[in-house]
């Protein structure tokens, strides 16, 4: 279903949208350059409704801006998160978020609920990567943009430049939403995202960008609690298409 939402966000009774009991965990992950404090709205919107939600720093981010960004450090933190979690959780994963999700969906499909995907349907190519960490390095360099975080996207785009969404969104079987901005630049290859697989919903934000949750909190977090509403009829209807 495709489903195009007005520009504007109303005041929202998010409290009329509770899931009810049976709510898994919610565990947010954000974009690059971000960090786990930008999902505070959603986390205690969800934690009024008695639903457990958290948020996690990906290394070289947040309080682990120290570390460096490494795919491999992106799952591990993932999965320490799940691990933490009382029950298998819903990953929603914004941007790097949604493809470090994914990224863990995809070796560890039966520790997890489901996953709510944003600002990340773009097959990641290396040449376009390669050339982009190229340029961004000597552009910020030359132009002193960034300051001392900047260096975490070089990291990030050498990291990610190997890995390819596709495959994992065939394979898995685990309800998943995918979520974009009308004016996202990373909608490229929305289109093979949604042939690659069966989606319980895919909501396209009418005049959002990249960072929807930010643009539009009140409208993202709805659309979270009505997917977490649903998922106890979707357990075993999604099939694999691999």
């Amino acid at each position: 279903m495709v489903s195009i939402l007005p520009a504007l966000e109303p005041t929202l009774d998010v409290a009329a949208l509770a899931p009810g009991d049976s709510a898994p965990p919610v565990i947010f992950i954000h974009g690059t350059r971000s960090s786990a404090s930008v999902w505070d709205r959603q986390v205690a919107a969800l934690g009024r409704r008695g639903i457990v939600a958290s948020a996690v720093d990906l290394p070289g981010h947040g309080e682990r801006s120290d570390e460096t960004f490494s795919l491999d450090g992106a799952i591990a933190a993932i999965r320490d998160a799940v691990a933490a979690s009382p029950a298998p959780p819903v990953l929603v994963g914004h941007s790097l978020g949604g493809y470090a999700a994914l990224a863990y969906a995809g070796g560890h499909e039966d520790r997890i609920a489901g996953l709510v995907l944003s600002g990340c349907a773009t097959q990641l190519r290396p040449w376009v990567m390669a050339t982009y960490r190229h340029a961004s390095h000597h552009i910020t360099r030359a132009l002193r943009l960034g300051g001392g975080t900047w260096n975490v996207v070089t990291d990030m785009l050498t990291s990610m430049a190997a890995y390819s969404p596709l495959p994992d969104l065939r394979r898995l079987t685990v309800p998943m939403w995918l979520v974009s901005g009308r004016w996202d630049v990373l909608r490229f290859d929305e289109r093979r995202y949604l042939a690659a697989r069966t989606w319980v919903g895919h909501q396209v934000f009418a005049r959002a960008g990249h960072d929807i949750h930010v643009e539009m909190p009140g409208r993202y977090t709805r659309f979270v609690m009505e997917a977490l509403a649903a998922l106890p009829s979707l357990r075993g209807a999604v099939p694999a298409t691999a």
